[in-house]
């Protein structure tokens, strides 16, 4: 089972680096949330697999919980406020469109990796908190990049070169009062998901389900 468990992590490490390889070839795209905690976990993954594989030092505890949590986060987006992708612009492989390995695939094979194959009983309940530093961080950027964009960076990743990867988050469009309500929608909706990984952890025994 841990070689199983190495392997299937090394998948998730492997559709996150092809999901992603867009942004490699057009920087723009690393504004996108999905772009960046993606890649994060196929590093984290890739580290995870190898390491259960060879027996060695599994990411610390807190590492793997944040990218979970940003994988369910993905996950929930994609599904639920994000329009279908089209086959004609996004890339396949075999088949398959990269934004659908990196937005649904992957994530729910990461889940699967936490809830299956981590031992739990390792957050502490400060992590539920320290998780969510990267969220105004993002925005910062997000809103950074969009103030600079019309006159030092060039058109933005979105539609018609708008600096904002996102609907629910484009100020020009949505007006400021709106976007601070959504703003405080989508931190509530990521402590919740950080509350639920906290509490499953406390719940599922400390060895691992599997292996």
């Amino acid at each position: 089972m841990r070689f199983f468990a190495g392997l299937w992590r090394l998948a998730i490490a492997a559709l996150c680096f092809v999901g992603t390889y867009e942004a490699w070839q057009r920087p723009v795209l690393w504004v996108y949330f999905t772009f960046q905690t993606g890649a994060v976990l196929g590093f984290v993954m890739l580290w995870a697999g190898a390491a259960t594989i060879l027996k060695g030092i599994q990411p610390p505890a807190w590492l793997k919980g944040v990218v979970t949590l940003y994988a369910v986060v993905t996950a929930v987006v994609a599904f639920l406020l994000m329009p279908p992708d089209d086959p004609n612009y996004v890339p396949q492989i075999l088949g398959i469109m990269t934004n659908t390995m990196l937005h649904r695939i992957a994530p729910i094979m990461a889940v699967a990796d936490f809830l299956l194959f981590d031992p739990h009983r390792r957050f502490q309940w400060h992590y539920m908190f320290s998780w969510l530093i990267y969220v105004p961080v993002w925005f910062a950027f997000v809103m950074g990049r969009a103030w600079l964009a019309p006159t030092l960076l060039g058109s933005g990743p979105a539609a018609g070169g708008n600096p904002y990867p996102y609907a629910f988050i484009d100020l020009k469009a949505l007006g400021w009062q709106q976007f601070g309500i959504n703003c405080l929608e989508l931190a509530g909706a990521f402590f919740a998901v950080s509350l639920v990984l906290f509490v499953i952890d406390r719940i599922e025994p400390a060895k691992p389900l599997l292996g």
